[in-house]
């Protein structure tokens, strides 16, 4: 039987009739895009070296339209890049070596950038619960892109930077599953998720809901 630590942890796989099938419908595309661009390059071409135009030519509403053709065209054209070779991913975790000296480094990275859209509460249990994951902490980087600055995102990490070093030996102390504060504290039994009721447990639970 092959070790479980010499096979790969994920694997990777392309599908050649959907390939196959994407690719000849970029071609195709490709091709109207470019008569298209050459109709409207022939039409200034007339435009120019001919005194009797038989139809009304405006450059204002051709520059709009070849505008947005262009605009439209490279639109599709980022469009097709993850279609020119989609593949098909499948981890297996289980396959991970129970020797944490083994796992990998992983960096988890959060982006937000409006607090009005995206509530900071929200942003920062996203945070805390990637922090709380059940992985090796010297192994596990996350990382908050604020792209909006916002004073009062910073404010809110300071806060839960301060709620994670005492939720996170929490979680770890008692076996908590639902890592996400939030998920967690709107379960209706007040044991959680945990086997234990202690009365520390029940202690240590309350107080941490404590501002």
């Amino acid at each position: 039987m092959e070790n479980r630590e010499t096979l790969p942890l994920h694997t990777l796989q392309v599908n050649k009739a959907i390939v196959t099938r994407n690719r000849a419908h970029i071609f195709v595309h490709s091709l109207l895009v470019m008569a298209l661009l050459y109709y409207r390059a022939s039409c200034l071409f007339f435009f120019i070296t001919s005194h009797s135009h038989p139809w009304t030519f405006t450059p204002a509403i051709w520059l709009l339209l070849l505008t947005s053709e262009l605009t439209l065209s490279f639109i599709w054209l980022l469009g097709s890049a993850y279609r020119w070779k989609p593949v098909s991913r499948a981890a297996f975790p289980e396959r991970l070596s129970d020797d944490d000296r083994r796992l990998p480094e992983i960096d988890v990275f959060i982006c937000t950038a409006d607090p009005a859209k995206e509530p900071p509460l929200d942003v920062m249990n996203t945070v805390v619960s990637a922090m709380a994951l059940d992985y090796p902490a010297e192994k596990l980087w996350v990382y908050l892109s604020d792209d909006g600055g916002a004073d009062n995102t910073l404010y809110a990490m300071r806060k839960a930077s301060s709620f994670a070093m005492v939720w996170l030996p929490f979680c770890r102390k008692y076996g908590v599953q639902t890592r996400c504060p939030n998920a967690y504290f709107s379960m209706d039994n007040k044991g959680g998720d945990g086997p234990i009721r202690s009365a520390e447990f029940c202690f240590e639970r309350e107080k941490m809901k404590v501002p």
